[in-house]
């Protein structure tokens, strides 16, 4: 099952948008280094509090010559996907779903808004994101929206706020949207798919 398979990746959320500086050496970074078939694209990952409609945390995908997740002071973890300076490294279409996964729990959903962009755009996107460094805590939306600002993308603002920038990027022509929620029924809340997992850990999400 995949959850049990990525429990190890389960850290508390958002309270989260918590800074750590993890740099993984290049040579693990290069062997896990994963290119996804299709076009070249930008992906920006808001996860969304299912109660409040509150953003709790904003991350970057890139797919271009390989493709990667920016995660500005982000907290999921996989040791098969290489971190430094808060990009993620090695998201293969089994890293990409933990990913997600992880991210759509019982508090939150998980909105993606992809756009097809050139391929110089995104090797510029990742050049940006490795040049970023680590985040500092709770600031994840300044530093999406920033790059996205440097990107061009003169819809987005400059914001602290996840659900703002995703609302600017809404804006953006050509952006394809989608969502995913937790897949057993919130008895609070019949109409949405929002509750249940449980970890070992235990843990509750705050916006970050």
């Amino acid at each position: 099952m995949l959850r049990a398979l990525a429990v190890m990746v389960f850290l508390p959320l958002l309270a989260a948008c918590g800074a750590d500086n993890i740099y993984a050496p290049l040579s693990e970074v290069q062997n896990r280094a994963y290119r996804a078939s299709g076009p070249t694209t930008l992906t920006l990952l808001t996860a969304i509090n299912n109660r409040s409609g509150a953003g709790g945390h904003s991350a970057l995908m890139i797919s271009g010559d390989q493709r990667v997740i920016f995660d500005p002071a982000g907290t999921w973890r996989h040791p098969t996907a290489p971190e430094r300076g808060d990009v993620l490294y090695g998201i293969t279409p089994t890293m990409l779903e933990f990913y997600i996964d992880y991210h759509a729990r019982p508090t939150y959903h998980l909105v993606s808004q992809e756009i097809s962009v050139s391929p110089e755009l995104a090797a510029q996107a990742l050049q940006l994101v490795q040049a970023h460094g680590p985040a500092s805590k709770a600031t994840c939306g300044q530093s999406i929206s920033g790059i996205l600002q440097q990107l061009g993308f003169t819809q987005v603002k400059r914001r602290w706020y996840p659900d703002r920038i995703m609302k600017d990027f809404a804006a953006v022509p050509g952006v394809r949207e989608t969502k995913r929620f937790d897949d057993t029924v919130d008895p609070h809340s019949p109409e949405r798919p929002t509750v249940t997992r449980v970890t070992d850990d235990g843990f509750e999400t705050t916006a970050g």
